[in-house]
């Protein structure tokens, strides 16, 4: 049986926060703290929701019973998966060249094939492929080729699974899990009811048959801040999302920031994620360029920014929010159909619940997400409703997954 949910609440955010301090201070450590066996297992929760304990593994020096072992293990499986994901991605550029089909291998891809990463560090859900519309039938050829086949589609990609292997169930990354690869022919968020788009930022200038890489440094740190920023508009940013920019804003010239004004609009998104890599990384971004995007973005925005930590706006924080994003409505109008979606949702929207509540372990066998809508959101109303996707981990952590 879980612990009472307020416990759970104040324990993961509480290490939530120290992992985040520690990752920051990798080089000079932290005092290990004096936690509890529930807080322990909640801090091993943490790391795997926001995919850092394998990077944790390479200078933690913190030693309850059964941590580093964690923390090894969890290392060991990334590596074994991205080995195969590496060979994996090989194979797709061999046969793209063959068949005259540029791609672009987007986010950790991109960041393993510029040496930010080595294999073990960082996890990898998945493999993202950008191509152009036009060419979607072919790439479908060449992944069902190879074995894969389309599971489901969202409104910004579409997601193919290998017709072999099934999600492991447990705490944290596994070998053996398959890996499903998603497809987009846009580079483009919704925050949250505006689409804002940056393909043309980011697919190359001169893409040839075969992977490409994104068209400047600066073209793939705009994809991870506007990737960050659609995941804060949802309260699903992960630790490792802020580390990825922090890893990227170091090896990055002045100049090459210059990519995030290239588009048509203003990067008013780019302010809060950038803001809060800058905060748990300190050091990592040019104050010029903060100030500058600062300046870009909204006022509203601006102050709501101010006030988020990681724990607020990602799973960390367990209590459900029924309006997520509201502070990144643009006008009137947009908070006004902000609001109609989500007492009347979308045919889309529902089609894409449908789609998750098939293809998503962490959603398998519970009662909640199956009930109507009209009730889910009265409750909601009503009193705190933890998320699906986080007591999974939880459960995990303290061992009560079925």
């Amino acid at each position: 049986m879980l612990p009472p949910l307020p416990v759970l609440k104040r324990g993961l955010a509480l290490t939530t926060e120290a992992l985040a301090n520690e990752l920051a201070l990798a080089r000079a450590g932290t005092a290990m703290p004096a936690w509890t066996d529930l807080e322990w297992r909640l801090a091993g929760a943490a790391a795997v929701a926001h995919g850092v304990s394998p990077l944790l593994a390479g200078f933690s020096t913190w030693a309850p019973a059964g941590w580093q072992d964690f923390l090894a293990t969890q290392r060991e499986h990334v590596e074994i998966r991205q080995q195969r994901i590496a060979g994996l991605i090989l194979r797709i550029d061999a046969r793209a060249r063959e068949m005259a089909l540029p791609l672009v291998a987007l986010k950790g891809a991109a960041l393993h094939g510029l040496g930010i990463y080595v294999a073990g560090e960082r996890p990898m859900a998945d493999i993202d492929l950008l191509v152009r519309q036009r060419d979607v039938p072919v790439l479908r050829a060449l992944l069902e080729e190879i074995g894969y086949d389309e599971s489901f589609r969202q409104w910004k990609h579409l997601v193919f699974k290998p017709r072999t292997g099934e999600t492991v169930r447990g705490l944290g990354e596994h070998r053996d899990t398959p890996v499903n690869i998603e497809v987009h022919t846009r580079i483009q968020e919704r925050l949250p009811i505006r689409t804002v788009d940056i393909t043309d930022t980011v697919w190359p200038v001169d893409a040839r048959p075969g992977i490409n890489p994104y068209r400047s440094r600066g073209a793939l740190m705009a994809h991870l801040l506007l990737h960050a920023a659609g995941n804060i508009c949802g309260r699903s940013l992960r630790l490792l999302h802020l580390h990825d920019i922090a890893q990227l804003a170091r090896r990055m010239p002045r100049e090459a920031w210059a990519a995030l004004w290239e588009g048509p609009a203003l990067p008013w998104w780019a302010w809060p994620p950038l803001r809060l890599a800058a905060r748990y990384f300190p050091g990592t971004v040019p104050r010029t360029i903060l100030e500058r995007l600062r300046q870009d973005c909204p006022r509203l925005l601006r102050l709501a920014a101010r006030r988020q930590t990681l724990t607020s706006v990602s799973c960390s924080q367990l209590w459900l929010n029924l309006l997520p994003g509201a502070e990144w409505a643009r006008t009137p109008g947009d908070i006004t159909r902000l609001l109609i979606n989500r007492v009347r949702p979308t045919q889309e929207s529902r089609e894409e619940r449908a789609d998750m509540l098939r293809t998503q372990v962490w959603l398998q066998g519970q009662t909640w997400v199956r009930r109507g809508h009209f009730t889910r959101l009265v409750t909601g109303l009503t009193r705190p409703v933890p998320r699906m996707d986080t007591l999974y981990v939880i459960r995990a952590a303290l061992g009560e997954l079925a």
